[in-house]
């Protein structure tokens, strides 16, 4: 039998809700199987993820399906693990919860073989997460894809096809690794935007279709949300340190939290900083409850008035404290 000519790499821990999911839309990809492999990097599940994957594929045996163990449980580990046994010529980096379009593979692997870019990218469809999604589930989705929540970023919010800093997932070839190297395992968050950086500055193009489409599952609750985005604060604090040339405008909730902290410890003993506190938290306020009022009216969802601008709150201050807390252990780890 023939090497494959596409490896579909996945990071994977305790998936079992979602798992099957992602597994039925790749096996209706229309992208010819043969020339497909499937390989989860498993962090040890200690759920039932391993036992719905051996399930389906002893249903499905048609497509080519493998495990490995990904002892240190963490992102970029996984797809490095996922990367050193792969055998395609395209690499097709997904998630244990998303959900690609049945064209998602054939359009990668056209738009690289075209020549459009060296990572190719494309659109989040972001719906809400949990098996019984509920109204909060469904505003968090809604701010997850809102610009007052996530800027600029072109796979959230979308867009046209464009030359971009980062896509989610991405599509490259397998010779782009072996020319700037694995996932940074000293990340662990921001690895797909760090590996990217790397691929940018020696002379790769990031290229973003918004025809190539998945569907991606957003946190369920305010706690899971406040962890994710926690992480993403923390690690892409480390990640500036390294590459400040990448800072973005979207990326100033540290320095909004920051002027919170200050001014309401001004506030203690000036009149004029309790003033300025005011004037901030009520533009910050009214910014979201305007964005909450423009989801519902677009949505006909009138719970997201009141949801969607909480579910933007804890991103921005759980993605800012986390940035600033990450800033004072780096400092106090130099001194």
């Amino acid at each position: 039998m023939s090497s494959p000519k596409v490896s579909v790499i996945v990071p994977c821990y305790n998936e079992q809700d979602t798992i099957h999911l992602l597994l039925e839309s790749l096996l209706g990809q229309t992208y010819p199987q043969h020339e497909m492999e499937v390989i989860i990097a498993d962090g040890m599940s200690t759920d039932r993820t391993r036992e719905a994957i051996a399930t389906f594929q002893s249903v499905h045996p048609q497509l080519a399906l493998r495990i490995v163990d990904n002892t240190k449980r963490t992102i970029p580990a996984a797809l490095n693990r996922a990367i050193d046994v792969a055998q395609g010529e395209f690499i097709v980096r997904l998630d244990a919860h998303s959900v690609p379009r049945p064209d998602y593979i054939s359009l990668s692997v056209e738009a690289l073989e075209t020549g459009l870019g060296d990572n190719i990218g494309g659109v989040w469809e972001i719906r809400p997460g949990g098996q019984n999604s509920g109204r909060l589930a469904r505003a968090i989705a809604v701010a997850a894809a809102h610009p007052l929540g996530v800027g600029d970023a072109s796979y959230r919010v979308g867009g046209s096809a464009q030359v971009v800093d980062t896509v989610p997932f991405g599509a490259f070839r397998r010779t782009l690794v072996d020319q700037i190297g694995h996932f940074d395992e000293t990340l662990l968050s921001n690895e797909d935007y760090e590996f990217n950086v790397r691929a940018r500055q020696a002379g790769a193009t990031i290229w973003l279709d918004p025809a190539i489409r998945s569907v991606y599952f957003a946190r369920s609750n305010l706690a899971a949300l406040a962890r994710q985005y926690w992480r993403y604060g923390y690690w892409k604090l480390r990640m500036l340190l390294r590459y400040p040339q990448t800072f973005r405008w979207r990326q100033l909730s540290g320095a909004f939290v920051l002027t919170w902290l200050g001014l309401g410890l001004l506030s203690i003993w000036f009149v004029f900083a309790r003033w300025l506190l005011l004037v901030e938290a009520v533009i910050y306020i009214s910014a979201l409850i305007i964005a909450g009022i423009q989801s519902a009216f677009k949505k006909r969802d009138i719970s997201l008035v009141l949801g969607v601008p909480l579910a933007i709150a804890v991103m921005h201050f759980s993605w800012g404290t986390a940035f600033i807390w990450s800033l004072i252990e780096y400092l106090i780890v130099r001194k």
